[in-house]
């Protein structure tokens, strides 16, 4: 079943259902953020001279996604049928060029008479609304195509008939075609490796079965099962790999669209600029999600989780996830309680807040009515995390099976929500990480209650590491050296720096990083780990510390979820970030590795 054929071309029907699934899923929770856009964008340029037309453009724009995201919930309510999935990949692709073609619409009517700050905030608008679209629609190509290429198209049509006025804008114009071509080879990479890890998914099950087949048939066919077992197991290998491959490739942009967006964040912008700057900041920030299930999933299938046990306040955590969920709670119709706790665990805080995470999503996403409980009881010399919820319930029969990566029950409500199959497996993985137990209590209809234990604490609470917000001088005038293929995550990255207080100098490979210490010496090396011609970072640094001191600070950063890649690069003993990396991490790593 596996190809490598030209994205634009449909897969087969079953590969075809799952990348509709994929899209239906990206675009599920997109109406919120795009209608709060909409709004901030008509309070922002509506002036006497284009209130009446751009409120009209505003009525399209929602009827237009509205219209989208109806149709796609009606094909998963009702199921994808292989012999309609043609016509439905038919109805999105018109469905986007018209979505495309009105967001396009609003450079032909505010452009002419809202001024130069005005021009670039509708410019900003469509390039982020263009940079959603290709997260959440490129699993089918041809769909994210239809809408780039008409909105790019009539965008740079535009700039060209302003440049009479102001030649600027055939830059911009120019600008734009760059954009789409660049997101359209994004999104091809990333629809090629979605299709091939679907296909491979699909032989890896046909393999197991295989091999379980075999084994009830004739037990003496000891040979024939192990090599099903082989082929199975390479399979799954291959999969592993192209997941891998798809993770990383869409690391980079958004990786350096979160460095690009907090710079941008740090100037001077007015109160309704900021609000819509949230707005885009919250959307890039949800594009994200998928890709660090599968790098959570990774870390723990490569065991390269290393906890970092500590004492902390229980109820930290229980606020942050709170914050997190409750409003996603609320917009269901569900009651979101969570009671008060004064435990200090002894645990790793974030691997346990990323347990309690995924735990919570789950109750969310599979109960329609009631609501979810959260909190923690003393039971003896333990602090139990505890989630209730009164959803669907998971028959005894299943409950250990949803703990499997991948696994997902037959259930038409689950049909509709069902996510990755990676959020329980995740949790199971790292409560084994730190050695405490998780257990399960549900009955079909009634809810589930999930079950945490951790030790209790005796120990005194450690002081936290400085944020940008806190501890900005601490970086002023620390030289910085970064190595970095990727031209736009290395100026993102240099940015950042620089608007902390950092001196910095950025080098794409190792040679050139060798170069730029001539007349540079840098007090600490950020370096990505896949770097051009088959090199590392770790290599380009030991180079560096051949030069400058062995004891010369460093920081890997990866893009990737390969778990060979993921334990060769925690072998070297460097500390290792994943991209997409918030400032705040990169702050923190900064100020731990140079003992500030």
């Amino acid at each position: 079943m596996t190809t490598k054929g030209n994205p634009l071309q449909l897969a087969q029907e079953p590969v075809l259902v799952e990348q509709l699934r994929l899209l239906f899923q990206g675009t599920r929770t997109t109406g919120i953020p795009i209608t709060g856009v909409i709004v901030l964008l008509v309070w922002s340029l509506s002036n006497p001279n284009n209130a009446p037309i751009l409120c009209a453009w505003a009525v399209l724009a929602l009827l237009s996604h509205l219209n989208f995201l109806l149709f796609a919930r009606r094909c998963m309510v009702a199921g994808m049928a292989s012999d309609q999935t043609h016509r439905t990949v038919w109805i999105l692709m018109v469905l986007s060029m018209i979505g495309g073609m009105i967001w396009a619409g609003l450079a032909w009517i505010a452009m002419d008479n809202v001024g130069l700050s005005g021009n670039l905030l509708v410019l900003v608008a469509i390039a982020a609304m263009a940079s959603g679209s290709a997260s959440s629609r490129s699993p089918v190509l041809p769909v994210f195509a239809a809408y780039i290429v008409p909105n790019q198209l009539l965008t740079a049509l535009k700039m060209w008939q302003i440049s009479a006025n102001d030649p600027t804008y055939v830059a911009l114009g120019a600008a734009c075609i760059l954009f789409m071509l660049g997101l359209l080879g994004q999104a091809r990479s990333n629809a090629l490796n979605i299709r091939t890890s679907i296909e491979l998914r699909f032989e890896n099950i046909n393999l197991l079965d295989k091999l379980r087949r075999e084994t009830e048939l004739a037990k003496g066919a000891r040979i024939q099962a192990e090599q099903a077992q082989c082929e199975a197991e390479h399979a799954n290998a291959a999969k592993s790999k192209f997941l891998a491959a798809a993770s990383h490739d869409l690391r980079q942009p958004i990786h350096a669209q979160g460095l690009f967006l907090n710079v941008l964040s740090r100037t001077p912008l007015d109160a309704r600029q900021r609000q819509l700057l949230d707005s885009v900041h919250a959307s890039a920030a949800a594009s994200s999600d998928m890709l660090n299930a599968l790098l959570d999933f990774s870390r723990i299938d490569a065991g390269v989780i290393e906890p970092q046990i500590a004492p902390f306040r229980v109820q930290s955590v229980l606020n942050k996830i709170e914050r997190e969920f409750e409003p996603q709670a609320d917009a269901k119709g569900l009651r979101y309680r969570s009671r008060e706790s004064a435990l200090v665990a002894q645990s790793d805080p974030a691997l346990v807040e990323m347990i309690l995470r995924n735990l919570v999503s789950n109750a969310i996403r599979y109960t329609e009515r009631g609501g979810l409980l959260v909190t923690c009881r003393q039971r003896g010399t333990e602090a139990v995390l505890e989630v209730w919820d009164t959803g669907i319930g998971i028959a005894l029969a299943q409950q250990q099976d949803i703990f499997r990566e991948f696994h997902q029950l037959g259930n038409p409500q689950r049909d509709q929500r069902n996510g990755l199959g990676l959020g329980l497996a995740i949790a199971q993985g790292l409560a084994r990480t730190l050695g405490h137990p998780l257990t399960l209590k549900s009955t079909v209809q009634r809810g589930s209650r999930f079950q945490l234990a951790l030790p209790i604490s005796t120990q005194a609470l450690v002081q936290q590491v400085p944020t940008p917000e806190t501890g900005m001088a601490l970086l002023r005038n620390v030289r910085v050296l970064v190595v970095e293929d990727d031209e736009a995550v290395r100026q993102g990255m240099l940015q950042l720096l620089l608007d902390w207080g950092c001196q910095c100098e950025g080098a794409p490979d190792q040679d050139g990083a060798l170069a730029r210490v001539q007349g540079f010496v840098p007090q600490v090396v950020i370096s990505d780990y896949r770097l051009r011609e088959e090199r590392t970072g770790v290599q380009a640094i030991a180079a560096l510390r051949a030069v400058l001191g062995a004891d010369l600070p460093a920081l890997l950063i990866t893009g990737d979820t390969a778990a060979d890649r993921l334990r060769e690069a925690l072998a070297s003993g460097i500390p290792l970030l994943h991209k997409p990396l918030t400032p705040r991490q990169l702050y923190s790593a900064l100020v731990n590795e140079l003992q500030l």
